[in-house]
């Protein structure tokens, strides 16, 4: 069994910051990526960023200079930390993993989810 559990959500005013983490166990030593994704009201989910076993790193346009993914040493706990936040950065924001040699920023692609974080930003 494999279990994703975000922490860190809430609610913050534009501008502001938020540090988003998933701390995986029962994690398959196949695991390779991690990511995340969120979904705002009434939208589909979005890729937001994922991070390699080795450090790689990649993200939407949306967030790109405001948004830094990161891995602790075992690369097992996935951060996201998030600055300069906007109103429409609001939404569920999910914690992906995914098995294999990859990485993407497809949903189809990973094995297991969290349950989600809500973010809400204020103007």
């Amino acid at each position: 069994q494999v279990q994703l559990v975000e922490s860190g959500g809430g609610s913050v005013q534009a501008g502001g910051s938020l540090r988003l983490s998933c701390a995986a166990s029962g994690y398959p030593s196949s695991t390779y990526c991690m990511a995340w994704f969120r979904q705002a009201a009434g939208k589909q989910r979005e890729w937001v960023a994922y991070s390699t076993n080795y450090g790689t790193t990649r993200y939407a346009d949306s967030v790109k200079g405001r948004f830094t993914i990161s891995r602790d040493n075992a690369k097992t706990t996935l951060y996201l930390q998030m600055n300069s936040l906007k109103p429409e950065d609001t939404a569920m924001y999910y914690c992906a993993a995914k098995g294999g040699a990859s990485c993407s920023g497809y949903e189809t692609g990973y094995n297991y989810w969290g349950q989600g974080t809500q973010v809400t930003v204020s103007s």
